[in-house]
């Protein structure tokens, strides 16, 4: 198990674990019924967090952020000597977290994505995990919630007995969802991304080999290309500059945000 601790990685601190690490992590505080925030960022997530203070103040007071993609892996390995083995990958994570979930009876709680995806999502994963419990599953509203339906989004999942709750809103809303809804939910929130979709079996995966030469973000662009050619032309080269600087010592990112002016809850 490695939990080497968290590193800046341009102004975001990324923790250095592997699954094991990170899954530990998880049922220990949902065994406990404690708040945790826990998000796995790939490149995009990470540059939500170098483009806007305000959401790099919101990923930096997460208890938990997890090299989802192979570059934010290899940064950590580069400028730290990390020496992580493996990323860890959002669906994977998820599909540990429940099989730990299932075996120690901790109930689980699913939050977004359509009603259609989410409908194929519980099933799939209890035909996985015989034993694992679903609290509840419910689809996003894909708008912002007004305070009375986060109030009542809360409660819920408080009256489910859900011990965690898993989030795919995509980013960076998931973050968002996260960060402020940790507290009033008091269990660990995981945000997952695209897992429930994976998961559900409603949108392939990247061969084995482009996930671990870092070229699942080339696959997932020529399969929706509309959506994600800004995201990975763009926020791709940008990453690997601003490494670059910050290896070589030209630029040094300080992680220190701004705290959110308002709420900007987005369910």
């Amino acid at each position: 198990m490695l939990n080497r601790g968290k590193s800046n990685i341009l102004g975001v601190l990324i923790d250095a674990v592997d699954y094991e690490g990170a899954v530990d992590i998880v049922v220990r505080a949902a065994r406990e019924r404690k708040p945790a925030a826990v998000s796995a960022l790939a490149v995009h997530g990470l540059m939500t967090g170098v483009l806007d203070r305000e959401q790099r103040f919101r990923l930096n007071q997460f208890d938990l952020l997890v090299p989802d993609g192979q570059p934010v892996r290899w940064a950590l390995n580069a400028l730290y000597g990390k020496r992580l083995p493996d990323r860890v990958y959002g669906p994977n994570l998820t599909l540990q977290v429940c099989a730990r979930a299932a075996q120690e009876g901790l109930p689980v709680y699913f939050y977004g994505s359509t009603p259609k995806i989410v409908a194929a999502l519980q099933p799939a994963l209890e035909g996985r995990f015989p034993g694992l419990v679903v609290a509840g599953a419910e689809p996003s509203k894909f708008r912002h919630l007004t305070f009375e339906e986060k109030t009542e989004l809360a409660s819920r999942i408080r009256s489910s007995g859900a011990a965690l709750v898993f989030v795919g809103l995509g980013c960076p809303r998931q973050e968002v969802f996260t960060y402020e809804l940790r507290d009033l939910l008091a269990v660990p929130v995981l945000a997952v991304g695209a897992a429930f979709s994976f998961l559900a079996g409603a949108l392939p995966q990247a061969p084995a080999w482009m996930q671990k030469a870092g070229l699942e973000w080339f696959y997932r662009l020529l399969r929706e290309p509309r959506r994600l050619w800004r995201r990975y032309l763009f926020l791709n080269p940008a990453y690997l500059f601003l490494v670059a600087l910050q290896a070589i010592g030209l630029s040094k990112f300080s992680n220190r945000g701004r705290p959110p002016a308002r709420e900007l809850l987005y369910g």
